[in-house]
């Protein structure tokens, strides 16, 4: 307006109201086309994930904590804002899985005090939930849903209002203490914490194992596998929770209040790269889930380990370079992605979840029981649909370890999607 004021003895008073008018209706559609692209920035939010834990607070409550893993195009980071203002959380408690009785429901406002920023894309949410009367556990079904949208995401949380376990009460949490890790392993010499979430501070004990576990076999190997019966125990040392550690050697640590305990908290520390995989004597290990018996001890024995691995994949692809480097990229994204999802008291590739998820790729959706999960993949190149059902077993380490249900009856399936990827055929 104070370029009108400047203008006003050279412009008749007609001119300045056409001027106005115009510059109202410019600005009238740069709105609407600013409100257009804030819409479609927000139409362009995914819901990757979600990850969920409990741990007990009090007699009354236990503490959730949730990650929301968004995504937008091109890496756009998502703001803290889009994401409280234009989505929303709901919850409902069920006796468990299978039952529809209500035994509580709740709405969690998305505000400063319960939503942390993780990085451009990932967010924690907070909250707590009050123990329904002469209740023990239930199932937390959670729903995260956009609003103006139908878009929405559910998350199922089996709970205990009165955690016995070690893993119910304590976690492991980030070096500020202010956000559970939600995973089972970290890096070396990270600082890390062990705590609960009233920062009680007693002593744990730990045993790190230093071995090496096997990795997942095929799919139709139906022959009973046994595992050891015991783990060499390499170190022993007490650490106390709520206190700032670092661990300085690769292995499995096992803590727990009492060495008599048969359950703890198991985490694997690893290299500095993990998950992802750069040496290439590790490298050449998940391939065994696409090789032949000679092609595995031939690379295992190579004593140069990146030619032989570079001669294994160029030999794969009849020596097309491109097709090499295209086909090995989208392998090894799927190892990394395994060992940032499913490590548990190994390394996510070697478990029966990771070797599913490298050669199939992800579900195209999952089915939870208390016990049981089951991955469906529908349409692929050979089949219409076909299901991997993995089941709980009981775990020292771990809450939440699976194993395959095998069939011989996976050969027509698994075998061609192992030659795609011989062949160069995977398209990610």
């Amino acid at each position: 307006m104070k370029s009108f004021v400047f203008l006003l003895t050279l412009l008749t008073f007609c001119q300045i109201v056409e001027a106005q008018q115009r510059s109202g209706s410019q600005r009238r559609k740069n709105d609407a086309q600013k409100s257009a692209d804030a819409a479609k920035s927000i139409e362009d939010i995914t819901i990757l994930g979600i990850k969920s834990k409990f741990l007990s607070k009090d007699s009354n409550n236990i503490s959730i904590f949730m990650r929301v893993d968004l995504n937008k195009p091109n890496n756009i980071p998502v703001r803290w804002k889009e994401f409280t203002e234009k989505f929303t959380l709901n919850y409902v408690l069920y006796p468990d899985f299978s039952s529809r009785e209500r035994l509580g429901y709740g709405n969690i406002p998305l505000n400063e005090e319960n939503v942390i920023q993780l990085s451009s894309s990932k967010f924690m949410v907070r909250f707590d939930v009050k123990k329904p009367a002469n209740q023990t556990a239930a199932v937390l079904l959670s729903e995260i849903s956009e609003i103006g949208t139908t878009k929405k995401v559910l998350n199922d949380l089996a709970v205990k209002f009165r955690g016995t376990k070690l893993s119910e009460r304590f976690a492991l949490f980030e070096r500020s203490g202010q956000v559970p890790m939600l995973q089972n392993y970290v890096n070396i010499n990270d600082t890390i914490l062990i705590k609960d979430v009233n920062t009680t501070v007693r002593p744990l004990y730990v045993m790190r194992y230093n071995h090496d576990f096997e990795a997942a076999t095929s799919p139709m190997n139906t022959t009973p596998r046994n595992a050891p019966r015991t783990l060499g125990v390499d170190t022993t040392f007490v650490i106390n929770t709520s206190v700032p550690l670092t661990f300085k050697e690769e292995g499995l640590y096992y803590m727990t209040e009492d060495t008599t305990e048969t359950s703890g908290i198991g985490l694997v520390v690893t290299n500095k790269r993990f998950p992802k995989m750069t040496r290439p004597a590790e490298l050449a290990k998940p391939v065994m889930y696409m090789s032949q018996n000679q092609e595995i001890t031939e690379l295992l024995a190579a004593k140069d380990p990146k030619k032989s691995l570079d001669r294994y994949w160029l030999t794969l692809m009849s020596g097309n370079t491109d097709l090499a480097k295209r086909t090995i990229s989208v392998f090894y994204n799927r190892v990394e992605e395994a060992n940032r999802l499913f490590t548990s008291y190994k390394e996510g590739w070697k478990t029966d979840k990771g070797m599913i998820f490298i050669i199939m790729g992800p579900p195209d959706r999952v089915q939870r029981s208390k016990d049981r999960e089951v991955w469906v993949f529908s349409q692929r190149a050979n089949f219409s649909e076909i299901n991997f059902t993995f089941n709980r077993r009981p775990n020292q380490f771990v809450d939440d370890y699976y194993e395959l249900q095998r069939y011989v009856e996976y050969q027509p399936i698994w075998y061609p999607m192992v030659e795609a990827w011989r062949t160069g055929a995977v398209r990610e």
